[in-house]
């Protein structure tokens, strides 16, 4: 009888290509989730090799230290610290030997895979004696190891813990699921217990300071130190002086439920015209993201005022909310180093980093465009269809873009699509440097420095400033780059010998670089007006660059670049249309033009409206990956490898990737740090 279960299905080659596809897919999923487990395999024993330095029997081995090297982040652990990462040593020596083998550390790592690794740590933790049930015995025995004589009593004789374990000490005991039951409702009844131990008089208040301390033992892992400096400062709320228990109770369920907290912020400011957001807003858009109410009006304002460092009414950017959301969160006007900046004022090196910094810029920006211009330069022989006149006494010189290539190739060879690169490179540098770093500077003044945004008029004026400035430098080098890559045909074809770059400056005269600049303002500015807001737009709205801390990819950084550049370039072809007839010298027979308007009405009049768009498709192929290269290449260079990247919100939310396999061991003491914030950080007296 066959077999009526099966691992995988079955692929049959005359399955049809529906199945077929269906089974494809299957199997590849499967493979690509074996790579996955086999890469995951090697970074876990490339980590046990690279801590274990015990040594017995000749095999490798890990001691508590050692293990928590091999878990504990790196980085700022103010938070947690090391020695509370050491309390997972004891549910991964399941032996009880004081040492991890290469077995035990592979258990290990694969428990934090799971979803419960929380739940299940802290099950193991407090089973002591291996038995799969914890007892009243045990609960009682591991809490108490890890409270202090001065910390905040629980008495575990209440009716609450009677609920979980019985009226009769050791009648009940718990299996894992009852167990994460209690643990979930545990923080709420040493909250209400704490609350009850301050209240001496029953007047259902406490004092601020009594509030800050309960604060720090039930959740002071999970607050940053602007936020704890601010916990006395919610007495503000109300009148009276004092905190309610409501007030508490409001503030727990904040810390509690931080996690979609941050993302009904992001999503709400993400929404805002200005990225800011007000209480209302934040209350209409939690409601509209379920079916019940989600926070109360007290919790927002709670929300709200640590955020706003206790100034009411505000409307307030995401960033604003990051010492809230980060524990580890630091404003930089706050840190030391800043304070002596701040009081020393502007010093020599200071001066000279922005000297290093501006300097940096315009050479990135320099490199970036040659690399692009380089790339795409044999697609500049649009110039040559541009200038062709279809009045023109004698040959028609090109019939097409390919016919232009085969004879460019037939009469100049390989060299010929580059003709005219040189004066293109020597010029390229100050105009994308200018191009790139006035665009930068513009929406650098009018983003606003909290939300980020900036609004759409002066996206577009940031652009069209950009796009003007760069012309001292753009007609000139174009000037000279067209009527090198003109003449070398016309020369193939009237026997006349080129000139060179120099011979057409000295020709042209000061003046006469500056030929045809009105038709180059003409392009330029729409065309930077138009392509950097589309860029910008791409990146933020097609890719989600920043959303939840995401940096864009080559590919995604390349393609908002070059689809940005598309519409920027075909809708600009005639102006650059004018600009090519206006700097090229005329030959005989051909139409001249005295200046803008004259050529516009003249090109119109003798070939027709389709001739002002002669090469827009050339120019997209150029513009396109041109500007996908320049800005990819100004993206990478623009990252100072001296400066230090702004300080960004860091939650679970935020971490992506192999930052993931780093931080599986703090999510697994979620719950055992919920049992008191100072667990592992005192040695247990009875565990």
């Amino acid at each position: 009888m066959a077999s009526t279960t099966s691992p995988l299905p079955t692929v049959h080659a005359d399955s049809g290509d529906t199945n077929g596809g269906t089974a494809s897919r299957v199997v590849q999923s499967v493979k690509s989730a074996v790579r996955a487990q086999e890469s995951e395999l090697k970074r876990w024993r490339r980590t046990f090799d690279a801590n274990a330095k015990t040594v017995v029997n000749g095999e490798k081995l890990l001691d508590r230290d050692q293990f928590v090297n091999a878990i504990a982040p790196k980085g700022d652990l103010t938070r947690i610290s090391r020695a509370q990462f050491a309390i997972l040593f004891r549910v991964a020596d399941a032996a009880k030997r004081g040492l991890l083998s290469w077995d035990d550390f592979m258990v290990f790592q694969a428990l934090l895979k799971r979803p419960d690794a929380d739940y299940y740590m802290a099950f193991q933790y407090f089973d002591v004696d291996g038995s799969g049930t914890i007892t009243f015995d045990e609960f009682k025995s591991v809490f108490s190891s890890h409270i202090g004589p001065d910390a905040i009593p629980f008495d575990f004789d209440c009716d609450w813990v009677k609920l979980y374990l019985g009226k009769k000490n050791g009648a009940h005991v718990l299996g894992y699921h009852e167990f994460t039951q209690l643990m979930k409702g545990l923080q709420g009844e040493r909250l209400r217990q704490a609350f009850h131990y301050f209240d001496k008089n029953q007047d259902g208040f406490i004092r601020p300071d009594q509030f800050k301390r309960i604060m720090l033992e039930l959740a002071g892992h999970k607050l940053s130190d602007v936020v704890i400096e601010l916990l006395p400062t919610l007495t503000t709320l109300s009148p009276g002086g004092n905190i309610s228990f409501s007030e508490v109770n409001a503030c727990h369920n904040v810390i509690r439920e931080m996690d979609m907290i941050e993302r009904v912020l992001h999503e709400a400011t993400a929404k805002s015209k200005d990225g800011r957001i007000d209480q209302t807003e934040f209350l209409n858009h939690a409601a509209s993201t379920s079916r019940h109410s989600l926070f109360t009006p007290m919790e927002a304002s709670i929300i709200f005022h640590f955020a706003g460092r206790g100034a009411a009414g505000q409307r307030l950017a995401f960033i604003d909310f990051a010492q809230l959301l980060d524990p580890r969160w630091r404003a930089p006007g706050d840190s030391e180093d800043a304070m002596v900046d701040k009081a020393e004022g502007v010093t020599a090196s200071s001066v000279l980093s922005n000297i290093a910094h501006s300097a940096y810029n315009f050479l990135q920006g320099g490199m970036a465009g040659a690399f692009g211009a380089t790339i795409v330069y044999p697609i500049d022989l649009g110039a040559l269809m541009q200038n062709q006149r279809s009045t023109i006494v004698g040959q028609l010189l090109y019939k097409n873009s390919w016919d232009c290539v085969k004879k460019v190739l037939r009469n100049e060879g390989f060299r010929g699509f580059y003709r005219g690169l040189g004066p293109q490179l020597i010029g390229v540098a100050p105009e994308k440097a200018i191009k790139l770093t006035v665009n930068d500077l513009v929406r650098g003044r009018a983003m606003d420095p909290e939300t980020g945004r900036i609004s759409p008029f002066w996206e577009v004026v940031a652009g069209g400033t950009a796009g003007g400035c760069q012309v001292v430098f753009t007609n000139p080098l174009e000037i000279v780059k067209i009527r090198l890559q003109v003449q070398g045909e016309a020369a193939a074809v009237e026997g006349a010998a080129p000139r060179g770059a120099v011979h057409i400056i000295r020709q042209l005269g000061l003046l006469g670089l500056y030929r045809g600049a009105s038709a180059c303002l003409l392009r330029d500015i729409p065309f930077s007006a138009i392509y950097f807001p589309a860029y910008s737009h791409l990146k933020k709205d097609v890719f989600h660059e920043g959303y939840h801390g995401k940096t864009l990819s080559f590919f995604e950084t390349l393609t908002s670049a070059a689809v940005a550049g598309m519409p920027a370039a075909y809708l600009t072809t005639p102006a650059d249309v004018v600009k090519t007839r206006l700097q090229v010298e005329a030959r005989k027979g051909q139409t001249s033009y005295k200046g803008l308007a004259d050529a516009f009405a003249k090109i119109y009049r003798e070939e027709g409206f389709k001739a002002l768009f002669k090469g827009g498709t050339a120019r997209i192929l150029r513009s396109s990956p041109q500007f996908g290269f320049t800005l990819v290449a100004y993206e990478y260079l623009h990252k100072y490898p001296w400066k230090e990247a702004p300080r960004e919100v860091e939650t679970a939310l935020t971490t992506r990737g192999e930052e993931i396999a780093k931080t599986r061991a703090r999510n697994a003491l979620k719950i055992l740090l919920d049992v008191h914030g100072d667990i592992g950080r005192r040695t247990p007296s009875a565990a």
